[in-house]
């Protein structure tokens, strides 16, 4: 899944970035490291969500393969689906997750991938091949996954609130809830309260979840994407919903937060790295794919944003702790409790769009 636009990551290589980006070095043609790349030369354009690589992993590809990374960033499946849909936007490599996917394959704005040119593919997780979003796995390389659940400051939520979504509900937290703010997640959630399928196609259920929004907002302090990082880490919320990968990275910063995966359910999701139709740069664009499924920039990624590797070798170089960590490498039991979003029919989506607007326009 997951896992949001990254200022705090990126300040500092947005303005090379956005320009022409990592610079272009010197490079021998031979693979020394594993990753099967070769010194091919000329740029990559790549975008992807803030706060989700290790930028150390850039410079490493650039050296393997003499290739320049133009590398921008989104903070939501929708506004990276917007600005391709809307032209102009000369991306080769792009990483959606599960449910943009499948409505970017149905809408005919990705290209089959070779993957004579992706043979780290090889290394992927057999739970994660051929998904019901790539059913032939033709578009696809997973990138990363993970699930989706509630952050809480522990010093500021009473521990016998906890366990549902409705704490995000709670009046006794008014002003100190953060939301999301992309709608497929956020009515997920109200979907979710009311027992129903992430995927239900019942416009009267998602009607109902979107009223269940409406009463939560005047308890909403903001609604956000990758803003929830500031706010929960330096305590200036109590209750919020992001990702675990994310989680990881917070509670390193602010030891007071807690996490869990709401009774209700909650969704798990799949990010994966995928090559925009008429791309100009496509053999570049897998060659920088594979190098994302080495096993060394798999771990350097891994080890800086936390999110769960669908790399088996990265797995297996993790910290025991790491990759035992039930909310991580989640087990049955816990995967029962959660739902991947799939694509929806159009006539839903543009209910989504429409509902999104009565809820941020409710006052």
């Amino acid at each position: 899944m997951k896992k949001t636009l990254a200022l705090i990551m990126s300040l500092t290589i947005m303005a090379g970035l956005l320009s022409g980006c990592v610079s272009t070095r010197e490079s021998d043609s031979t693979d020394t490291d594993g990753s099967g790349a070769e010194a091919t030369g000329g740029v990559v354009n790549v975008y992807n969500w803030g706060e989700y690589i290790d930028e150390s992993v850039l410079t490493d590809f650039e050296e393997a393969t003499g290739i320049k990374v133009n590398y921008q960033m989104y903070d939501s499946n929708e506004t990276m689906y917007s600005k391709v849909a809307a032209g102009g936007a000369e991306y080769d490599v792009v990483i959606p997750s599960d449910y943009m996917i499948a409505r970017m394959i149905e809408e005919d704005m990705l290209e089959p991938l070779n993957f004579d040119n992706i043979p780290n593919f090889a290394d992927i997780d057999p739970n994660l091949l051929n998904p019901a979003y790539d059913p032939e796995n033709l578009y696809s390389v997973p990138y990363m996954w993970g699930l989706l659940g509630v952050i809480y400051n522990k010093t500021m939520v009473d521990e016998a609130d906890l366990g549902s979504w409705d704490l995000m509900w709670n009046e006794k937290y008014a002003d100190d809830i953060l939301m999301f703010d992309n709608s497929r997640d956020a009515i997920g959630i109200g979907l979710k309260m009311l027992g129903y399928s992430y995927n239900t196609t019942d416009e009267n259920q998602i009607k109902e979840a979107v009223d269940l929004l409406v009463e939560q907002k005047p308890l909403v302090q903001a609604y956000v994407m990758d803003e929830v990082f500031g706010k929960m880490e330096g305590g200036n919320a109590a209750v919020g919903t992001y990702y675990y990968g994310d989680y990881l990275t917070m509670v390193e910063n602010n030891p007071d937060l807690g996490f869990y995966i709401p009774e209700e359910g909650t969704n798990t999701y799949v990010d994966a790295m995928c090559i925009l139709k008429g791309a100009k740069n496509k053999e570049n664009a897998e060659a920088f794919i594979n190098y994302m499924c080495s096993t060394e920039a798999g771990l350097k990624n891994c080890e800086e944003i936390w999110y769960s590797t669908p790399l088996m070798s990265v797995r297996e170089e993790l910290d025991p702790e790491v990759a035992n960590d039930p909310y991580a490498y989640p087990d049955e039991e816990i995967m029962a409790k959660c739902e991947s979003y799939a694509g929806l029919p159009q006539n839903i989506l543009d209910l989504y769009d429409s509902e999104w607007t009565r809820l941020k326009s409710a006052t």
